[in-house]
């Protein structure tokens, strides 16, 4: 079939023309209902994000009716523009953390792998607490340092480090730099400089 350059532009004109008018909404009813914004029902929370040192803020939105036992699920989220480290900007990270959230892959429980064995165990919170906690202190009684060899009051735990999460708060770091300074831990870093 031969189209000339007349005929071709009529076929392009009447196409776009009823395209446009469809868009408006002068062919269905389905194209002119009004839809719902999405964030309407959405329960906000203010975090921030996990990735880095920077520490940006966060806006989450979830579905749920904060029922005692019902679970809320993550469907949004956004910069918090009243943050003012990001002011409502985020990486291509912080951007994909509803990806992250919703992983299969992602780690939910405490897991424990006795010395020697191959398999991890799914524990609960109190044992794996109770776990960390118990084996912190065996360790300080067995290495605490009191004094040094020339009898000068050191007070010190060498055999164990921390490493603090990078996206807390000033204050919550401060917290933390000295819950472990009043244990003696003398080795302990910030992720953010990791």
């Amino acid at each position: 079939m031969q189209v000339t350059r007349r005929q071709f532009f009529k076929v392009c004109a009447a196409g776009i023309g009823t395209s446009s008018i469809a868009a408006l909404g002068f062919s269905t009813d389905a194209l002119a209902d009004v839809r719902e914004f999405k964030l309407t029902r959405s329960t906000e929370t203010r975090n921030t994000c996990p990735y880095c040192s920077v520490s940006c803020g966060l806006v989450m939105y979830s579905m749920g009716d904060k029922a005692k036992n019902a679970e809320s699920s993550i469907f949004h989220i956004e910069g918090d523009p009243d943050h003012p480290v990001n002011r409502g900007t985020l990486c291509p990270k912080g951007a994909a953390l509803v990806d992250f959230i919703h992983s299969p892959d992602r780690l939910r429980h405490p897991e424990y792998r006795a010395p020697g064995s191959r398999e991890w165990k799914r524990i609960s919170w109190d044992e794996a607490f109770e776990k960390v906690a118990r084996l912190m202190k065996d360790d300080r009684d067995k290495n605490f340092m009191a004094k040094n060899g020339e009898g000068a009051t050191v007070n010190r735990w060498l055999t164990t480090g921390f490493l603090a999460a990078s996206a807390s708060s000033n204050e919550s770091g401060y917290i933390t730099h000295k819950v472990v300074r009043s244990t003696g831990i003398l080795v302990f870093d910030n992720q953010a400089r990791v």
